[in-house]
């Protein structure tokens, strides 16, 4: 049976959404797109997670702090903060974490294991986008793809673009990507070429998320050298590709 790898850019708050790509075991793109609540996340999964899987949920699986941030996150930002690259913190202290991650709980449903060091042919990992793409790209700080005050439109769309050339070079890479000839991902070009409106780059960019989520899923079991692991299966991990010993930061 195939080995699929999926990606979930999952929204902490269920009214907004959630993007889910998935990748094949040859590096071929499958599927990109948007979804909203638990029960569409979980429709979109199921035919790619019965049987052996690797799901990179941006989100975390595991919280169990009242206050302040995890291990694993301390971990991150000590590495990647000065990239630009740096986690918010998550506790149970807020709401969306008091009643347990919504991403854990998605694991769950899935029958999917937390540990990313487990022989299980079926897990969920935590992965982070920001972090994964300044590792892969060897960008000297973070793309500024997200809207936040001070960014135009034609800002955030070069960032986007930027993004998502990074993207289609990884066919060249030791673990191949391969998603141009997807008709997704053409649409979600066109869509970021085209937008007139900060709106639209944002329904582009949760799918966009997703791929790369998907792709750290392939590469830690392609290369699993190549990953760190933040964290310990406690108080959770974060999974990202390694950052390279030579890389400055801006």
């Amino acid at each position: 049976m195939r080995m699929y790898f999926a990606g979930v850019d999952l929204a902490w708050a269920g009214r907004n959404p959630t993007g889910v790509a998935v990748v094949d075991s040859e590096g071929c793109l499958v599927t990109a797109g948007a979804v909203r609540d638990d029960s569409e996340i979980l429709a979109a999964l199921q035919p790619f997670v019965r049987g052996a899987c690797v799901v990179g949920f941006d989100a975390p699986l595991v919280v169990t702090n009242p206050t302040g941030q995890r291990p694993a996150e301390t971990a991150l930002n000590r590495d990647f903060r000065r990239f630009e690259a740096g986690t918010h913190p998550c506790n149970t202290g807020k709401p969306e974490f008091a009643d347990g991650p919504r991403g854990g709980r998605l694991a769950e449903a899935l029958g999917l294991d937390f540990d990313p060091r487990s022989s299980s042919a079926r897990r969920a990992l935590e992965v982070y986008p920001h972090a994964a793409t300044v590792a892969l790209f060897r960008l000297e700080r973070t793309l500024k793809y997200k809207a936040k005050p001070g960014r135009d439109l034609n800002r955030l769309k070069s960032q986007l673009l930027l993004l998502m050339d990074g993207i289609e070079k990884l066919a060249r890479t030791a673990v191949p990507l391969r998603v141009v000839d997807n008709a997704a991902w053409i649409e979600l070009r066109r869509q970021v070429v085209v937008a007139q409106r900060k709106s639209e780059l944002r329904r582009a960019e949760d799918p966009i998320d997703a791929v790369v989520c998907a792709y750290v899923a392939l590469y830690a079991q392609r290369c699993p050298a190549g990953i760190t692991i933040y964290g310990d299966p406690a108080t959770g991990h974060i999974v990202t590709p390694s950052l390279p010993a030579d890389l400055v930061s801006r």
